[in-house]
């Protein structure tokens, strides 16, 4: 019976801790639920009322005196509008009987970019300016007739709300017939499809020839006169050096999944693991490149997007992600060029894309302008694959209903995010193993700490590499920080549905907040709070380095000390109670957190909030880990359950406390109790006292053993463990 409640325990505990990396998971796109907090007008100016959504089509009425002015929908109903966060990005749009926008505003959206960094006005100012743009010249233009405002640091976030906004527009447009648009006439004579049977190769003369591989050339010359004509001084002050001739961007694209062409570009053997990979309805696309500027840059590796380029086709667009993407070491074809850089991008088959028809690839160009800020620019390079590798298809009568595509795509876009996070999970599966790996040896150290502990040079410099990689690693690189606002959203999901796929979608996250499960039952909240915490990590070093420069440290008073303990459970309460009544202000306060700052965003950040990480930091300086023995939420919420702890690890002595008070001395958080009991809430397990504990030199209970025995050995002439007797170790000092 003990056996299964301690089962019970771990397994409540387990699946707690799995859900408390989940921020509030979304479910379908609810317009109603989002029009409820927008006023109509804020939408479609002058008009006074919402009217009722229409069953063909997930569009509401604006209406004035009745009438209808307008239509509001939302993007995440039309388009993918999936971000950084692997959850959709909600924009309203008011929308004319011209095909003009009439209101913008972004309503709910999970980016962490935005959420920890950037403030949101810049985000809201920069949507605020699609008003008046009027889609019948995007139509004509194939969505690229306005120019792209980007905020540097959130490049990707705004490209897919621009994104969104165009292209949902587009289809709301053409689906009402707003502004004399209207849905593309299906097909009704022979489809033309890839004609899979032709297969002969061609050299690179011939492929370029053709447009079989097509190509987008910038010299240097060339971009300086794009920025200087798109009038932004600060860019045209920073000018790309030396001679107008040389090359800037060299970039060939190809259809790579015709097989002719992929045959050609990428040999037998690549072509044959390209056509492996590819899934039904899938294509992919060869990008080639050199020159100064690279079509992939280095974004995606943080985030795992290419942000750099997108391709285009009509009202769809695709970006593309690292698990879509793959290097080609060499290109194969007789007399191509030697080219930097050669990958393929995969076209997954839900995104409706037609090889047939023709497409563009959209290179992002950027100049940097300051220490973050940069400035943009695009260049399309357009393609059409050749007649003479497409055949003609007989095709069946399927025209739709009005409604059908959302409806289709909405099926898609569940799909997709019922697969997204396993692909994440295969992405980085590196990243996966280096952290289980660090969780599985810390974890043989905590078991065997006794053992570890006995070498006390040893227990110190695996500590101090130990915080190095979770400072480093974990925090700066890997952004793996867990949070209280992720404890909030967490009870806040107890009254709503959430989706087991939202939370798997951050890997290294879900891991650690496993590990903190396990480690709540075994060794209470020190094992997250003192090992695997980056900014825990980050105060310990610093105060390292306080103490080699002889700062002098403070001891709190323990009366003092006792109270000032309280300080963070009353934080925690305070913030969980706001939560219970607006989860958005509770993640507002949660700022009292300086993890967003210091880890997250590595400082670069308003000077409000680094102030405040200073000041945290310098206390820190003074007395070690100032800000988790007092002030820390995420701290406090993780002490709570670690009351469940079914184990005691740390061993003392009868006489620890009395006489003895060296270990609560040398306590770095001052967790020993002057009685000597050691206070499971506030330890961080840093293990110090486990080496005291075995001390010879150091602990007096230690001290005393070994003197005994080295009386005995010395009476007796019994040698010790080491050969030596005590009579030979004493002899020098006789």
């Amino acid at each position: 019976m003990a056996f299964l409640k301690a089962f019970r325990c771990c397994l409540s505990a387990a699946c707690v801790a799995f859900a408390l990396c989940l921020s509030g998971a979304a479910g379908a796109a609810d317009l109603p639920a989002f029009l409820d907090a927008v006023p109509v007008a804020e939408m479609v100016p002058g008009a006074d009322a919402y009217g009722a959504m229409r069953s063909d089509v997930p569009v509401v009425p604006a209406l004035k005196d009745g009438e209808t002015v307008g239509w509001v929908f939302l993007t995440s109903d039309f388009v993918s509008t999936t971000g950084y966060s692997g959850k959709p990005i909600h924009t309203l749009v008011g929308i004319d009987s011209e095909a003009v926008l009439t209101g913008v505003r972004l309503v709910k959206h999970s980016e962490p970019i935005v959420l920890i960094g950037i403030p949101e006005k810049k985000i809201r100012a920069v949507i605020a300016e699609y008003v008046g743009l009027d889609l019948k010249a995007e139509a004509a233009a194939g969505g690229s007739a306005h120019d792209l405002d980007i905020i540097s640091g959130a490049t990707v976030t705004i490209m897919i709300i621009d994104d969104s906004i165009v292209r949902g527009g587009l289809k709301v447009a053409r689906m009402l017939g707003l502004g004399g648009l209207a849905e593309p006439l299906a097909a009704t004579g022979p489809k033309r499809v890839i004609d899979e049977q032709l297969r002969e190769t061609r050299d690179w003369m011939a492929l370029t020839g053709d447009g079989s591989v097509r190509r987008l050339s910038l010299d240097v010359g060339q971009i300086n006169e794009a920025f200087a004509a798109q009038g932004d001084a600060t860019a045209i002050a920073r000018p790309e050096h030396g001679p107008d001739t040389d090359n800037y961007v060299d970039m060939y694209l190809a259809l790579a999944d015709v097989p002719a062409i992929g045959l050609s570009l990428l040999g037998e053997a690549e072509y044959a693991n390209l056509r492996a990979r590819l899934k039904e309805g899938e294509h992919a696309i060869l990008v080639m490149g050199r020159g100064r500027y690279s079509f992939k840059g280095s974004g995606y590796v943080r985030g795992g997007i290419f942000d750099r380029i997108q391709l285009i086709q009509g009202d769809i667009s695709v970006r593309f992600r690292d698990r879509q993407h793959q290097r080609v070491r060499e290109i194969a074809t007789d007399g191509a060029p030697a080219f930097t850089e050669a990958d393929l991008f995969i076209i997954p088959a839900g995104s409706g894309f037609d090889p047939a028809s023709e497409f563009r690839l959209q290179l992002l160009v950027q100049r940097a302008i300051g220490a973050i800020d940069k400035v943009f620019l695009t260049f399309d390079l357009g393609y059409r694959l050749p007649a003479r590798y497409l055949k003609s298809e007989p095709v069946a009568s399927t025209a739709a209903a009005p409604g059908v595509p959302a409806a289709s795509a909405a099926g898609d876009e569940r799909a997709a995010t019922q697969k997204l996070w396993l692909r994440i999970w295969e992405a980085r599966k590196i990243d996966i193993l280096i952290l289980a790996g660090a969780v599985a040896l810390l974890s043989a150290v905590f078991f065997f700490q006794m053992q570890v502990t006995r070498h006390e040079r040893f227990t110190f410099w695996f500590r101090i590499v130990f915080l190095v990689f979770t400072l480093v690693w974990l925090g700066w690189i890997q952004n793996a920080q867990l949070s209280v606002v992720n404890v909030l959203a967490f009870f806040s999901s107890l009254t709503s549905e959430f989706s087991w796929n939202a939370f798997l979608l951050d890997p290294l996250v879900f891991l650690l907040w496993f590990s903190v499960a396990a480690a709540l039952l075994f060794w209470g909240r020190g094992a997250y709070c003192g090992w695997l915490c980056p900014f825990g990590a980050l105060q310990e070093l610093t105060n390292r380095l306080a103490k080699l420069a002889r700062i002098p440290q403070i001891e709190v008073p323990w009366g003092l000390h006792e109270r000032l303990w309280p300080l963070k459970y009353m934080i925690f309460l305070a913030l969980f109670g706001l939560s219970l009544y607006s989860l958005d202000v509770a993640e507002h306060y949660a700022e009292v957190e300086p993890f967003k700052t210091a880890i997250i965003l590595k400082f670069q950040r308003a000077w409000p909030y680094v102030t405040f990480v200073v000041v945290l930091l310098g206390a820190g300086l003074f007395i070690e880990r100032f800000y988790c023995r007092y002030l820390c939420p995420l701290g406090a919420a993780l002490a709570i359950p670690a009351r469940l702890r079914m184990f005691d690890w740390l061993k003392r002595y009868r006489e620890c406390g009395n006489p003895c008070q060296r270990c609560a001395k040398e306590c770095m958080v001052q967790a020993i109790h002057p009685e000597g009991n050691i206070n499971p809430n506030e330890c961080l397990n840093c293990l110090h006292c486990q080496v005291l504990y075995q001390h010879d030199q150091k602990c007096p209970v230690c001290i005393k053993k070994l003197a005994r025995r080295q009386r005995f050995e010395a009476q007796t002439g019994i040698s010790g463990p080491d050969g030596n007797t005590a009579r030979d170790v004493l002899a020098p000092a006789e």
